[in-house]
């Protein structure tokens, strides 16, 4: 504002520097907005204007984006206000050139706290219209066929009033009068016995149908072309999404000294949904489209991309034709109103580095230079404060005779805490040190990080400005980035500064706090989990606090095999000095864990081989760093090194004895010790995954009925125990093997292999889906070969060996379906190269068993089930079984 100038000015004897100003008091947002209604009614009022016409670019919307907490739903409610009545405007704000008492506004608010669904925004809109007075009868018509069908028995004004609309909108209580008019002039006019059931039920179709015709008894609604397709339609949501289009329709037709301009604010756009599913923006989208004679004022933390062609598909229009007003680079980022979008509050970097170059100039060129403004814009996290004291420590720099550097904004403000503490009581002061040591908080952690025995401060707090609300997490707050990092970082000069112990305590304290979370989630949902022990192990690292219950926690993470990536921003920094404490150690053994599901099996095994060798681990979790390590060495073919890393958790009888047992018994089958396997199988028990490992056996004997019974014992299993990782697996592994042999149980298998997986990160258990896919195929294909092609270079990247024999063999399947015996030999030599370590080696055999062909002499004997001859002929008759399916054609 002004103040800043001056200071600016009063900063330098250097005259020749010039201060823009860079933030008013919401002028420019309200002369925005009164210049948008200016040129939206000269646009409405112009001859030619055809309320119908569907093809036309829209301009009837603004909007004002910004990050939350600058004040958009504060903009939003004043400019409703203003436009309802001139003695709520602000003084410094102009008046409209549209009078208010023929304006319309009303707000909606789409937070997601709200409750405000579609159906319920529809009925907004159409209950501010009723202050009019008049029937609007195309849409009524619609809307009540609509409501009589999805609300059946409950009257609407019921609705109304239980929705709190009635006590809100003063005309409220005549819409059901007014649609009660509109059915019983069509059920007059068409001569139907009674008014609503009529009109709308057995009667729906002579409307329909007079409509169609264009009679004299209907010529009120027959000049709305797409009434009788709409009646037509399934009142079902997606119809209920083009119904706007007829309310437009009717408001056109009010003659103009009793119309008025509709202008309606969408605020908490951004809790629309998010940027991959727009179901919800889309029906919003419909409404701006489709009633183009209404004025729309948006506010919401993201610029609206429906001027971007990359949303083709999933937006109804889109692009810059469609909205010329919405093309990125006419956004403003100041006070000008050539664009339709405006960003307020906290900017963009781009928008940083534009203001910080505006902000002082001399002679037209920016006097703080290009490096110097990216990163004081870095530093800021887009906060309109830190800019300004950047701008003014420049200057102080400067005064001191040198060029300031980049080096000198590596620097926190202590103005930003001083400022920010301001105006809180002591409490919220200690209550807000005490959440910036988090990243997220609800209002129950924030008190038990603080101490407190009441809620109050935390409540309070969470109202400041400063705090952001981000719903879709475990926990609503976090503290805006920057504030946050001054508040941790920055020289305190408040009389309650902390002192390091403070600190210490405090984090002790939040630490303590994330336990009680999780160990009180009697639901024990995952993303609680994950919450805690990403939160939990930073403290830990940050403060050097023992391990304590993180052990607990990694335990649970691991054991559901969902792995969800554990942020953890500062480990690169500190595995940079090596590793230095158990939590060190424990953050890098979960994200090597985590991280393999995208990295080579090869830097697993070496980052777990690190974290083994610093001996920083208590024994329970070296035993989690050494089975994990063992199966990296399993999927990379180092199957001594698994073997012995699986025995030591094995005889350790810890936490991970099964699942090491279960290792040892996948290391038998994988060298074709098959009885050994079974053997083991059967002590397992469901902490072992019994039944996955003999479904592993039985696939392999070609006895795919057996195997599928396996997989599918093991999926239920997993399904009793909550264990969806677990669930994910054994269904891929049933569909592999449904795959040989019933193509249809197969679809239903590979269908919901993909909707459980979509749950998980099981970057294994993902490719044998994919190689499923193959198996499927076999035979009937014929790019089989490039797809599988495609797929190992994918198996290469992530170094699980087993899955690329596992490939092969599904294109020996193929090959041998068809018959092809030099494709086959090829296939068969690559296998054999692949599992020439002896690992699945009986790969090699199987391909033979599926051609009908001898086994060479130098081919290793795996020890199978029920004897080579049976387990051959069980791959031939499967072979053989396709070759039928596929008939004469092939």
């Amino acid at each position: 504002m002004a103040g800043r100038d001056l200071r600016t000015l009063f900063s330098s004897n250097d005259r020749s520097i010039a201060a823009s100003e860079a933030f008013t008091n919401r002028q420019a947002q309200w002369r925005a907005v009164t210049a948008g209604l200016a040129e939206h009614v000269r646009h409405v009022t112009r001859a030619d204007f055809d309320v119908e016409d569907l093809e036309t670019p829209r301009r009837n919307i603004l909007v004002f984006h910004g990050v939350g907490g600058i004040g958009k739903s504060t903009l939003s409610r004043k400019i409703e206000a203003s436009l309802a009545s001139s003695e709520h405007r602000p003084v410094q704000w102009e008046s409209a050139s549209h009078p208010e008492e023929r304006t319309l506004p009303v707000r909606i608010d789409l937070a997601r706290s709200a409750g405000v669904d579609f159906e319920r925004v529809i009925l907004i809109i159409r209950l501010a219209v009723a202050s009019l007075g008049r029937p609007m009868p195309a849409f009524d018509l619609a809307l009540r066929r609509y409501w009589e069908h999805n609300h059946p028995g409950e009257p609407i004004e019921d609705y109304l009033r239980r929705g709190g609309l009635l006590s809100r909108f003063g005309a409220a209580a005549a819409l059901p009068q007014q649609m009660q008019s509109a059915l019983s002039d069509v059920a007059q006019a068409l001569i139907l016995p009674g008014t609503v059931g009529s009109a709308l039920g057995h009667g729906a179709g002579a409307l329909i149908k007079a409509l169609r015709e264009r009679r004299q008894s209907v010529r009120a609604l027959a000049g709305c072309s797409r009434l009788a397709d709409l009646l037509e339609a399934e009142p079902d949501l997606e119809a209920l999404s083009f119904y706007p289009h007829l309310l437009a329709w009717d408001l056109s037709r009010i003659p103009a000294d009793k119309s008025a301009l509709p202008v309606i604010l969408l605020d908490t756009f951004e809790d629309t949904g998010d940027r991959t599913h727009r179901d919800f923006e889309r029906l919003l989208q419909r409404i701006v489209w489709l009633m183009p004679n209404a004025f729309f004022v948006v506010t919401g933390r993201n610029r609206l991309q429906w001027a971007e062609t990359s949303l083709e598909g999933q937006l109804d229009w889109t692009g810059p034709h469609a909205w010329p007003g919405l093309v990125s680079d006419t956004a403003q980022t100041g006070s000008g109103v050539s664009g339709h979008q405006i960003l307020i509050g906290d900017f963009s970097p781009e928008d940083c580095e534009d203001y910080l170059a505006r902000r002082l100039s001399r002679d037209g060129q920016p006097l703080i230079d290009e490096p110097v403004r990216r990163i004081i814009a870095e530093r800021s996290h887009g906060l309109p404060l830190y800019l300004d004291l950047s701008v003014m420590r420049y200057l102080e720099l400067r005064r001191g005779g040198g060029q300031p550097q980049v080096t000198d904004f590596d620097h926190d403000f202590p103005a930003l805490i001083s400022r920010t503490l301001s105006d809180l009581t002591a409490d919220e002061r200690h209550v807000l040190r005490s959440v910036s040591l988090l990243n997220a908080f609800s209002v129950s952690l924030a008190t038990q990080a603080a101490g407190m025995d009441h809620d109050a401060p935390a409540l309070r707090l969470t109202e400041r400005p400063f705090i952001r609300e981000s719903p879709s997490g475990v926990w609503p707050f976090h503290v805006h980035d920057l504030i946050r990092a001054a508040i941790r970082n920055a020289d305190d000069g408040s009389d309650d500064r902390w002192s390091d112990q403070d600190w210490q305590r405090a984090a002790q304290r939040a630490f303590n706090a994330l336990e009680s979370q999780w160990r009180q989630d009697l639901r024990r949902d995952r993303t609680v989990l994950v919450g805690c022990l990403q939160q939990g192990l930073l403290l830990a690292r940050d403060f050097h606090l023992d391990l304590d219950w993180l052990a607990d926690a990694a335990f649970q993470y691991v054991k559901d095999s969902i792995w969800e990536p554990l942020a953890l921003p500062a480990a690169d920094a500190t595995l940079s000095d090596g590793l230095q404490t158990a939590a060190d150690a424990l953050v890098e053994t979960l994200s090597a864990i985590a991280r393999r599901q995208h990295e080579h099996r090869e830097r697993t095994a070496g980052r777990l081989s690190a974290v083994l060798a610093s001996e920083l681990l208590p024994d329970d979790l070296v035993e989690l760093a050494t089975f994990y390590l063992a199966k990296a060495q399993r999927d990379l073919g180092l199957s001594d090194d698994s073997r012995r890393g699986m025995q030591r958790v094995a005889s350790a009888d810890g936490r991970l004895a099964s699942a090491a047992r279960r290792g040892l018994a996948h290391l038998s089958r994988l060298s074709g010790d098959f009885p050994a396997a079974v053997e083991a199988a059967e002590r397992l028990g469901w902490e072992g995954r019994h039944h996955r490992v003999l479904g592993d056996v039985w696939w392999v004997q070609g006895d795919i009925e057996r195997a599928t019974a396996a997989y599918l014992a093991a999926r239920s299993e997993a399904e009793e125990h909550g264990a969806v990782g677990e669930t994910a697996m054994s269904q891929a592994h049933l569909a592999f093997a449904a795959s040989f042999t019933d193509p249809l149980r197969a679809d239903d298998e590979l269908d919901l292999a993909d909707r459980l997986l979509s749950r998980t990160s099981l970057r294994s258990s993902e490719m044998t889906a994919r190689i499923a896919t193959l198996v499927h195929d076999a035979g009937l294909a014929p790019d089989v070969p490039d797809r599988a092609a495609v797929l190992l270079a994918e198996i290469d990247v992530s170094g699980i060996s087993y899955a690329a024999a596992k490939l092969q063999l599904a294109l020996c399947f193929h090959h041998a379906v068809l018959d092809a015996q030099d494709d086959l030999a090829t296939e068969i030599t690559r296998l054999r190269e692949l599992t020439q370590s002896g690992d699945y080696a009986y790969y090699v055999e199987i391909a033979y068993f599926m051609a009908g062909l001898p086994l060479p002499e130098q081919t290793a004997r795996a020890q199978w089930i029920d004897g080579e001859r049976q387990t051959r002929e069980r791959w031939r008759n499967l072979v053989e079984t396709r070759r039928n399916h596929l008939g004469p054609a092939r």
